[in-house]
């Protein structure tokens, strides 16, 4: 599997295939603290190949600069079926996220593991306007 999209966003939908992002960002800007960022979601487009085929599990960990998960872990299944004699095929994925709570200002992650495999790690920053 190799991950050909990963980001956060305002908002992500997959259309017949086609992965339609908007306003992709890595800064959250909060005047006060603790705050709830309201909505926000990640997006990912995942190519596979052949032997790839059939379920697999995917993991999301939020985590402050300490490693310590903001939210409980995001668990998912997903599958995998090539058309035919297609030997490579691309999945979609959007991930909705609604009231993340941050308490610092600081460096977070959103980590990706699929199959307990980590894949990538998305840094991101909540800030205090200035």
């Amino acid at each position: 599997m190799e991950i050909e999209v990963f980001t956060l966003c305002d908002a992500a939908v997959d259309y017949q295939g086609r992965l339609s992002i908007l306003g992709i960002f890595d800064t959250i800007f909060a005047a006060k603290l603790p705050a709830l960022h309201p909505q926000c979601s990640v997006a990912l487009r995942i190519r596979f190949s052949k032997v790839e085929e059939g379920k697999h599990n995917l993991t999301l960990h939020i985590v402050d600069n300490d490693g310590n998960m903001i939210i409980p872990p995001l668990n998912g299944e997903f599958g995998i079926q090539l058309a035919g004699s297609d030997q490579h095929g691309a999945i979609n994925l959007v991930l909705n996220l609604q009231g993340l709570p941050f308490t610092r200002y600081s460096e977070y992650a959103v980590n990706l593991a699929i199959d307990n495999h980590e894949l990538g790690s998305l840094p991101f920053w909540v800030k205090q306007p200035k």
